[in-house]
């Protein structure tokens, strides 16, 4: 297939950075297509070590970046990050296309998402506070301005005067100090300058090679139930992270030719607010976010932590049509005694199934677990399937079991070469 697609399957933090950067070693094209600098992967190369939350993880290899129109840009960050690539030594000249149809994260948006936050009270949903919620608010209601209008002065000196009029009302309904029409237009034309050499609309590089075959990939951020749809709502993301999101956040039409692999860590993680079956309140929850280093690369808040959940595993596999799952950071349950499994929910006595209800619901299940013997040995850096501890294999197997899908890829530690291919 010449088209693949990298997608979490949890709350995010799966390690789809590492499994990104893999693949990118065969890939033509690296494309990013949703959310904003909200997500975060971590890749660790030859380079060194680097947080990457807008350019596509797979910039390190020999392929050509994309951002797509899907995805939302906060300038100061992404400048920040071409900064550090050019740092490192990386070539970004003819390798990063930007689409301007991107639609740009201004300093409203930020002041709106901290001021929706506060009113909440203790119904906050936990945002990143990087005014993500509100672009993609005033995208679908016609008030979003784009990358290509910073590209014309007098159109965005009339686009920020009209949001302007609007989002100052609110921001001194509630008590902030208003934003100024000429220090917003400054920095935004300040800021685009570095950046026109590589706004350039992606699609006729991409549908020209998927035309001729060339090998695509797809970076997905955040994971499967922080979509604004299938996801725990309202405890999401504001993109489509699913695979249908490719349509729309970058034109193509990959439905016949594209291969999906789910990224699932070993246990189950989340940051912030919203149901989490699995959670663990107790010593093995405290080790498994010690042993993992469960701090968010986007926020360095630490990440609630659990046991797999294979139900939403499933689920996950169901909606995206995944072809195979690549597990991460197995050698983090190498200390483990006893691991469980969950392989189900019941909701008062009877079982039920992840979309049979909402976020409040999804806090009252209880999980059904499978415990399964540990391996209390090291695999950290193992590189073949025979390797692994007896226990190890069977574990594997059991997610192959449990969850309906081939795995196909196992990582062993954040380096590119700790990995199994199955």
């Amino acid at each position: 297939m010449s088209s693949i697609f990298v997608i979490g399957s949890q709350w995010g933090d799966e390690g789809k950075g590492k499994i990104i950067d893999y693949f990118s070693e065969k890939a033509n094209y690296v494309v990013r297509f949703h959310g904003g600098n909200n997500a975060g992967h971590t890749v660790i190369n030859q380079y060194g070590k680097f947080p990457m939350h807008l350019v596509p993880s797979g910039i390190f290899s020999q392929a050509v970046a994309c951002i797509t129109n899907g995805v939302v840009l906060d300038l100061e960050v992404l400048i920040s990050e071409i900064e550090m690539l050019k740092e490192a030594g990386i070539d970004l000249k003819g390798k990063l296309y930007i689409s301007p149809r991107c639609h740009i994260i201004l300093p409203y948006h930020k002041l709106l998402d901290k001021i929706y936050e506060a009113a909440k009270g203790s119904a906050k949903t936990g945002t990143t506070g990087r005014g993500i919620g509100p672009v993609y608010a005033d995208k679908v209601s016609y008030n979003g301005i784009r990358l290509s209008d910073l590209l014309d002065k007098k159109k965005l000196t009339q686009k920020l005067q009209v949001q302007l009029a609007i989002k100052n009302k609110i921001i001194e309904a509630f008590g902030e100090k208003s934003l100024q029409l000429r220090e917003v237009e400054t920095e935004l034309l300040k800021s685009v300058k570095p950046l026109t050499p590589y706004i350039h609309e992606p699609y006729g590089l991409l549908i020209k090679a998927s035309k001729t075959k060339k090998q695509i990939l797809y970076e997905g951020a955040h994971g499967v139930f922080l979509d604004n749809d299938w996801g725990t709502y309202p405890y999401v993301t504001a993109s489509t992270v699913l695979t249908g999101g490719i349509n729309a956040g970058t034109g193509m039409s990959v439905q016949n030719d594209l291969k999906v692999i789910g990224v699932v860590k070993a246990y189950t993680t989340r940051v912030g607010a919203g149901p989490f079956p699995t959670e663990l309140l107790d010593k093995n929850g405290d080790k498994l976010r010690a042993s993992g280093a469960e701090f968010g690369t986007t926020t360095g808040r630490p990440r609630r932590c659990g046991w797999l959940d294979t139900a939403l595993i499933r689920f996950a596999s169901e909606i995206n049509g995944y072809t195979s799952l690549a597990i991460t950071k197995l050698d983090i349950l190498d200390s483990f005694k006893e691991i469980a499994l969950c392989t189900g929910y019941t909701y008062k006595g009877k079982k039920v199934q992840y979309y049979d209800g909402d976020a409040e619901f999804l806090a009252q299940v209880k999980p059904v677990y499978k415990t399964m013997k540990g391996w209390l040995s090291s695999t950290k850096g193992l590189t073949t399937f025979a390797q692994l501890p007896k226990p190890a294999q069977t574990y594997i197997k059991e997610i192959e079991k449990l969850t309906g899908i081939k795995v196909s890829h196992i990582s062993t530690g954040p380096e590119r070469h700790a990995i199994i291919e199955r």
